[in-house]
């Protein structure tokens, strides 16, 4: 497994103020929440918080919803067309997330040491650090806010959010924010837009990190 040592800035803008971009966006609206209380929240959790991500609940912002906000060069961000499940992909048990409509998460980043790790790998290896994978929600809502931490050979997965089959087995697939390149089913028109994906649990990826992040507070 090889590393790379390219970095992102992780520095987030303060949560009221991620709260002005996100009501911007009409993700209050998706989530049935009055922007009043959008700006409370944020404000009241940024107080202990100034850099860290605002997150909404993904059962009020589900990433079907998210997605389409996302934008890069013009192009509007996009769900494959095999993955019409994405909604189902929920939180692992162990990601502590709160119930509050909207929570923070701390000291997000984008795992660029991780890239060529499988997502079986890179799982036992966050949770060693302490950190805890970011859900596919938490990683859309980190690229609103920076849009610049998607980079062409530097995008990453998502790994807190997995499918349960029925018997309660994880799906082997994984899910994962990159940039298209406007191959396959894509279509030309979608080169460069945001994209979110999958990938299997057991492959690796060398332009792919394991988004993650200290904790969460609500």
């Amino acid at each position: 497994m090889s590393e790379t040592t390219h970095a992102v800035t992780t520095v987030l803008p303060a949560p009221i103020v991620q709260a002005e971009r996100l009501i911007e966006l009409g993700v209050h609206e998706i989530a049935g929440l009055p922007a009043a209380e959008i700006r409370e929240a944020a404000e009241a959790l940024g107080e202990h918080d100034a850099d860290a991500l605002l997150a909404v609940h993904p059962d009020r912002a589900p990433a079907s919803a998210l997605a389409p906000l996302l934008s890069r060069r013009g192009k509007p961000g996009f769900v494959v067309t095999d993955m019409t499940d994405v909604d189902l992909f929920a939180p692992l048990d162990t990601t502590g997330l709160p119930g509050t409509p909207l929570y923070l998460v701390t000291g997000v980043d984008r795992g660029d040491d991780l890239a060529d790790w499988s997502p079986d790998e890179a799982l036992p290896a966050l949770t060693g650090r302490s950190r805890t994978p970011l859900l596919l929600t938490e990683g859309i809502h980190w690229v609103l806010q920076r849009p610049d931490v998607l980079e062409r050979n530097h995008c990453f997965m998502t790994i807190g959010s997995r499918l349960r089959k029925p018997g309660g087995a994880l799906d082997a697939r994984t899910p994962a924010l990159w940039i298209s390149n406007g191959t396959g089913r894509d279509g030309r028109e979608r080169r460069e837009a945001p994209k979110v994906g999958w990938c299997w649990a057991g492959n690796r990826h060398t332009w792919l990190g394991f988004a993650s992040g200290t904790g969460r507070r609500g």
